[in-house]
């Protein structure tokens, strides 16, 4: 939630009134002449370690530390990491208690204690692991980072004297590296920003990281993450390879991509990069999140449609809100609250009037028994209030972050606050006792952690005024009225090199805390500051998982490189627009690549734009249906854009919804293959098919999984989409018979009526389904349906899938606890014989549910014959009496291109009851 500056025009006029700032920064291209390698050997844990040396000082951004530790090790087969920090003098990091990892040796304790004091240089310049080459040159120091397998350089850190970069420059508050990039490279990641051009990392666009409270609206800006990663996609000769680039960093930076090089201008800490060898995509991922953690489970119910809205001002209209829903026969499972529900603004309380006590408890005893669930906002700012008992159980325990040795004065909703700082153990340890107390006040299921980039409606160092009421309650609550003054006397408010915050240079202090603020044990907010976000996830994590012990629900809008392993993330504050519908897709596909795959966008646009929205909401429910985290959220100010406040989204959101909700085992399946292996819910088409470079772009189609393919609607009246097709066979998910078959990849136009999303799935795909519901809890319980698509007539073919089940409220997802069940399911189409079976781990759980599959859907076959067999556990199933067999044939939208219509038809074998949990196998001959 917030307010202010949704646009950056504003923003800069604020500054300049200020007077904290100049806009104009002209920086050299070359600073310095880097560092020499005067000695490097093998260290004790079989890397390498090194000792550089400047070649010739500078003062530009301050002096260079004159002699740097190199340190090189493959940690494991498929990840290199090459670290460079002071040799003489401990730095700032990324704490390793926050972000596990393992710690560089000390150069003192190691290199050249085994030439007593005497340096020498390896005389091999190749240090290689299974899949990744490291190299060097001493003279002035560079690396490069090769692919062993075709030799293809990954990263080469060199510079010549043509190049618009300088090489490695190391100064207590200026950073810089480079890498030169093939101009075919596609780069992804870099966030958050919101990217016009679409999911690649445009060349000239400016790439700042730094957490910051600004709207997503603003394009090409750094909001509300950071996550220092790209992944690098490169087709050579037809085939894809990928590799991805960690820089392990919290402090602020600019990266600028010039389309055949990358430069790194980062204002503080180490540079400790790790490189991820692929070489698909998914495996990129998957070895990103072994490092980083893996994604964090979710509920089961977090996957139905989720309503929320800043203005819900009582508790009647809450119940308003659901008693329409159902009415309108719309799914829905998570009702929300904004900060209506709190007294004055403050956390872990609840608005006597408006949200009392007992009858919000008594309104939870309801929808819980239903089925819903409730989750409400909570800011980490705590009201600077003598009669309120977390600020004083605050003040008692020493949690707030420091100025000068006093807890640092903000101002957010309440009023004056002050910020807890979530590296210090007690913090977490009040943080969790805090959410406990609230939660016998309001059985609450989740939290929903904002403003915590952290976001501040005041700037520099502030006191509370005598002699009047701040906030008095009048005109809007995001203006300062602290009595403030600037803080630049330091170098951590006014550091020498300015990175392009809010697209202006503002002051990395602007509207968040001031930068020379401390942390536990001294650390500096200049440093911490992108954590914030990230160590108050963890903090939440803790704390609700150790009220009652089950999985937890937590959605944040800060997020750091690991965020994902605790929380989902919304994109924050957009508006109601077409540009922002189209935008919300490439955010969400990045954070799948960032590993936080349970992501969405405010359904319809926070932010109110010029009416009509109507037909704006009907399309964006129908991308907003497929999003991984599905929720309509709007301001205060907005007009009611509840799905049921017009007919016409009514219908699209009971067909968008509906399907959503038929697919829900699937997206499940997919939730635990991404627990498991970090695979995104929603990826890029090329994440399925890496060898199209006509994919590597796409940003107005996705996959659901591998072989889900939406293809929406995004722009104002249009009834048609032109949609991109990888060569195969794909199948209407809403109509089975209609089907689109291409050797090439094609564009195809498709028929879209207001009402109408058009999703296909695959071939060589099983999909799980059940019939569907208004809520999760219904719909879990109702029986399976499995569709096996085939390619289309194939005489040869298979195809595959999977299912997940367990006790969603456990807070791990996995296998051998006795509560979950898994599934692989086989097809083949072969010698005239069709054949689909399953292959059961641990069944106990789904027996004890009594699940069943009561159909099964085969789409594709060229002919249906007879000699229908079926065995569960081993054993023939003698009685066929209640089963029914329907066939339906394809049609097709528009001709093969061969030329011809293949003869070929859906079956459908109803009546089933295969018991989910026990194997089965059935088999038939195909006829003509």
């Amino acid at each position: 939630m917030k307010i202010f500056f949704s646009s950056p025009f504003l923003l800069v006029l604020t500054i300049c009134i200020i007077g904290c700032v100049n806009l104009v920064h002209t920086a050299p291209t070359k600073i310095g002449n880097g560092y020499s390698l005067i000695a490097i050997e093998e260290s004790p844990d079989g890397g390498l370690i090194g000792y550089l040396k400047v070649k010739k000082k500078n003062n530009i951004y301050g002096p260079d530390i004159p002699n740097l530790q190199l340190y090189v090790k493959h940690e494991t087969d498929n990840r290199l990491r090459i670290h460079i920090t002071d040799a003489d003098k401990q730095r700032w990091e990324v704490p390793y208690n926050l972000l596990p990892r393992e710690s560089p040796p000390s150069l003192k304790q190691t290199i050249g204690k085994s030439r007593r004091g005497q340096f020498s240089l390896l005389s091999n310049q190749e240090y290689s692991g299974n899949e990744l080459m490291f190299s060097y040159t001493s003279d002035p120091f560079s690396f490069s980072v090769k692919r062993k397998s075709n030799g293809q350089t990954l990263f080469n850190s060199s510079s010549e004297d043509s190049d618009p970069y300088s090489n490695l420059v190391f100064k207590d508050q200026y950073l810089e590296i480079s890498t030169k990039l093939p101009k075919d490279a596609s780069l992804y990641g870099l966030g958050e920003n919101t990217q016009p051009h679409g999911i690649k990392i445009y060349p000239n666009d400016p790439y700042t990281l730094y957490t910051t409270d600004q709207s997503s609206i603003n394009l090409n800006m750094d909001l509300y993450g950071s996550h220092p990663m790209y992944m690098d996609l490169r087709n050579v000769n037809g085939e894809a390879y990928a590799h991805a680039v960690l820089l392990m960093n919290s402090n602020g930076m600019d990266v600028f991509y010039r389309g055949d090089s990358l430069t790194y201008k980062v204002i503080g800490g180490v540079l400790d990069f790790y490189f991820f060898s692929g070489p698909t995509p998914l495996a990129v991922v998957d070895q990103y999140t072994q490092f980083i953690g893996r994604p964090a489970p979710m509920p089961y119910w977090s996957f139905g449609f989720h309503q929320c809205r800043w203005g819900y001002h009582n508790l009647s209209v809450i119940e308003d809100v659901i008693a329409n829903y159902k009415k309108a026969k719309i799914p829905l499972d998570v009702i929300w609250n904004d900060d209506d529900h709190m007294d004055g603004k403050k956390d872990f309380t609840l608005h006597p009037v408006n949200y009392p006590g007992p009858k919000l408890r008594a309104f939870l005893e309801k929808i819980h028994a239903e089925g819903m669930h409730y989750v409400v906002i909570n800011d980490p700012g705590i009201g600077v209030n003598k009669s309120y008992g977390t600020y004083q159980r605050g003040l008692a325990n020493d949690v707030f972050i420091k100025y000068e040795g006093k807890p640092f004065l903000a101002q957010v909703w309440p009023g004056a606050v002050h910020f807890p700082d979530f590296l210090n153990p007690k913090t977490v340890e009040w943080w969790g006792d805090e959410i406990r107390r609230f939660h016998e006040l309001a059985p609450i299921d989740g939290l929903w952690i904002d403003m915590n980039e952290v976001s501040n409606f005041c700037n520099g160092l502030c006191t509370i005024p005598e002699g009047r009421i701040c906030p008095n309650g009048t005109g809007p609550g995001w203006i300062c009225c602290l009595d403030c003054k600037n803080v630049t006397k330091t170098k951590w408010d006014d550091p020498p090199y300015k990175i392009n915050a809010s697209g202006i240079q503002a002051p990395i202090g602007y509207k968040t805390i001031a930068t020379s603020a401390t942390h536990y044990n001294g650390v500096r907010e200049y440093d911490a500051h992108s954590l914030y976000g990230f160590s108050e996830t963890i903090a939440t994590h803790k704390g609700l998982q150790a009220i009652e012990g089950k999985r937890p629900f937590i959605l944040t809008r800060a997020t750091f490189v690991g965020s994902g392993h605790y929380a989902a993330h919304w994109t924050g504050d957009n508006k109601g627009t077409w540009e922002d519908l189209k935008y919300s897709i490439s955010t969400v596909l990045n954070f799948g690549v960032f590993g936080v795959p349970m992501v969405g966008s405010d359904i319809c646009g926070f932010y109110p734009a010029a009416p009509p929205l109507e037909e704006l909401c009907n399309r964006w429910i129908q991308v907003g249906a497929f999003y991984p985290f599905s929720r309509d959220h709007a301001n205060y100010y907005s007009p009611r854009q509840e799905l049921y406040q017009w007919k016409s989204v009514t219908k699209s959101s009971r067909n968008a919804l509906g399907m959503r909700y038929k697919l829900l085992p699937y997206l499940y399946t997919l939730s635990y293959e991404a627990h498991k292996t970090g695979a995104p819910i929603v990826r890029p088409l090329f994440f399925t098919f890496p060898n199209i470079p006509e994919l590597y772009e796409l940003s107005t189609q996705f996959l659901v999984g591998s072989n889900v393919m939406v293809s929406p609607v995004l722009e104002k009246a249009k009834t048609k989409v032109s949609a991109l097709f990888p060569p195969g066979t794909w199948y209407s998910l809403f109509d089975m018979t209609q089907v689109i078959v291409t050797k090439e990849p094609h564009y195809r136009s498709l028929d879209a009526p207001l009402h109408v999303v058009n999703v296909h799935l695959y071939q060589n795909t099983i999909l799980p389904m059940q019939r569907g519901g208004m809520l999760t809890k219904e719909a879990r319980m109702t029986p399976f349906t499995i569709v096996v698509a085939f390619p289309l007539g194939a005489s040869e073919g298979v195809a595959k899938g999977n299912l997940f089940l367990d006790d969603d409220e456990l807070p791990e997802m996995k296998l051998g606890n006795g509560k979950s069940t898994y599934m692989d399911f086989h097809a083949t189409t072969s010698n005239g014989t069709v054949k689909i079976w399953s292959e059961v781990q641990e069944s106990k759980y789904a027996l004890d549910k009594g699940w069943y599959i009561e159909k099964v859907t085969v789409l594709g076959l060229n002919g249906i014959g007879g000699a229908f067999d079926i065995l569960v556990d081993g054993s023939k199933l003698e009685d066929t009496s209640k089963l029914e067999f329907e066939t339906e044939e394809h049609k097709f939208i528009d001709k093969l291109e061969d030329g011809g219509h293949k003869k070929s038809m859906m079956l459908d074998i109803k009546g089933l009851e295969l018991p989910i949990g026990k194997n089965f196998a059935m088999s038939w001959k195909m006829g003509i």
